[in-house]
């Protein structure tokens, strides 16, 4: 995917397994999947019934697992988790799953999205005298339990998830049980799997394929899945749920082999560039894709459009990740070396190039220069995705407008900034139906759309001021 040159990105992706005698490999394997979700870290932790045993480092999944670290973590429960930093800075103490032991006991977890109320809520834990080890909103979970009082372990873990709020696809492993839950508008996908015994949970039903695993339901919002020695339990620490999937997670950020809401993200990806060709046609020789994640629609905009698909753009699969690198420039060098233009087939050629959206245009802008120098005649631009003009506060990592193209140009402005000769989006509709309203009833399909509209689906806690100052700064 091209998300982590834009600027765009995922927070993490969490997979677990229980009752399986390689339970850390599987575990490993699952992750492998998922490692598109987080490259910044990675971690596993495991149990063999009387102790939690876990390895963490910063890296890439095969770096922190090449010595032979998964040779220790001997048990039948495992969880891992892989990690980009939305909440929290990019140091090992913030890489998860975090390890808890106490006096009686020890949990491990694991989390992917952002709670929204995490500052207040660390604010107020300090002053009863918690002491935090990290800076992620991860631990503010921890705390909660540990100071809900209920009796036992799942009535601490109901009372805290109904104290935080955002999105959060969480993953919990004591010494005898794996325990997930997901916030009650179920913003990050989560999936259950079975292979034979062994129950799986992952970010991704992508993994499951890796592994073997049979998929059996999805995790429904508000709902907690309890996994232990006597099989499935599902449960609940809210009814007050919302159907409000991350539109993104369709739009790029999942594998195209993954299904979420028992929708394929890549038949809906394909959909979306059926609609923008019924939307935005334009007389063109060729239609290409920006790799990887807009190859979809780009086949979609061909076979609607009749205009051939062709392969004009090539990704350099041996470049470094380049979100992690801090500058602008950088993320431009990253650019230069991860895409190249095929000139042998743009060259004096009409070209519509498809791209899944334009967060702050600089890559966008970089790529029609890609083409231009390749010789293509003309490049159009077609987005399939409407404006990208509000941030996102449930776990992406843009949370200001001021970092977005959209939120401070016209449409033809941005054309011109970024060379195109002509610039067209998606529509809010058009993107709702191409993804298949996976919720009918719900708003937008059961879709978060705040990325496009500003409607959220929930109050926006500690972001609230700061994003209302924002809207009159621009405003003005």
């Amino acid at each position: 995917m091209l998300a982590e040159i834009k600027g765009l990105n995922e927070e993490c992706g969490i997979f677990g397994v229980w009752n399986h005698p390689q339970a850390a490999e599987i575990t490993y394997y699952g992750l492998h999947s998922l490692q598109h979700r987080g490259q910044e870290g990675a971690g596993i932790v495991s149990t063999d019934g009387v102790t939690l045993k876990g390895h963490r480092n910063l890296g890439l999944l095969a770096d922190v697992f090449k010595h032979g670290e998964l040779e220790n973590l001997d048990g039948i429960g495992a969880i891992g988790h892989v990690r980009y930093a939305t909440a929290g800075g990019k140091s090992l103490s913030n890489v998860q799953p975090f390890l808890f032991h106490f006096q009686e006991s020890s949990f491990a977890l694991a989390h992917n999205g952002n709670l929204i109320n995490a500052k207040s809520l660390r604010r107020d834990l300090e002053a009863q005298g918690a002491i935090f080890q990290t800076s992620s909103d991860t631990e503010v979970l921890a705390h909660l339990i540990k100071r809900a009082r209920k009796g036992n372990f799942l009535d601490d873990l109901k009372a805290a998830l109904r104290r935080v709020k955002g999105g959060f696809a969480y993953m919990l492993l004591t010494e005898n049980a794996m325990i997930a839950a997901l916030d009650p508008n179920g913003f990050r996908p989560l999936a259950i799997g079975r292979i034979g015994d062994s129950y799986v949970i992952a970010s991704e039903t992508c993994a499951f394929e890796t592994v073997g695993a049979e998929f059996v339901r999805d995790v429904e919002p508000g709902e907690l899945i309890v996994i232990d020695h006597d099989g499935l339990h599902i449960d609940s620490f809210t009814k007050d749920i919302k159907h409000s999937i991350c539109s993104m997670e369709y739009i790029y950020f999942a594998r195209p082999d993954s299904n979420i809401a028992g929708i394929n993200v890549h038949s809906a990806r394909k959909r979306s560039g059926k609609q923008l060709a019924r939307e935005a046609f334009v007389e063109a020789d060729i239609v290409t894709g920006v790799p990887d994640s807009s190859i979809s629609a780009a086949i979609g905009y061909a076979e609607e459009s009749g205009i051939p698909y062709e392969l004009g753009l090539i990704k350099n699969r041996y470049v470094a990740r380049t979100f992690i690198q801090p500058s602008q420039a950088l993320r431009e060098q990253g650019v230069r070396m991860k895409l190249s233009a095929v000139s042998g087939v743009v060259q004096g050629k009409r070209v519509v190039m498809i791209d899944d959206s334009i967060v702050r245009g600089t890559t966008s802008k970089r790529i029609v220069q890609l083409l231009r120098d390749a010789g293509a005649s003309e490049v159009h631009v077609r987005i399939a995705s409407p404006p990208l003009a509000f941030p996102c506060f449930y776990g992406i990592d843009i949370q200001t407008r001021n970092e977005l193209i959209a939120a401070n140009y016209s449409k033809e402005e941005i054309r011109g900034i970024i060379g195109a000769d002509s610039l067209e989006y998606l529509s809010v509709d058009g993107l709702v139906d191409a993804v298949g309203r996976p919720y009918p009833e719900e708003p937008y399909g059961g879709l978060c759309m705040a990325y496009f509209n500003g409607d959220y689906p929930t109050e926006l806690y500690d972001y609230e001021a700061e994003y209302l100052a924002s809207l009159e700064v621009q405003n003005k």
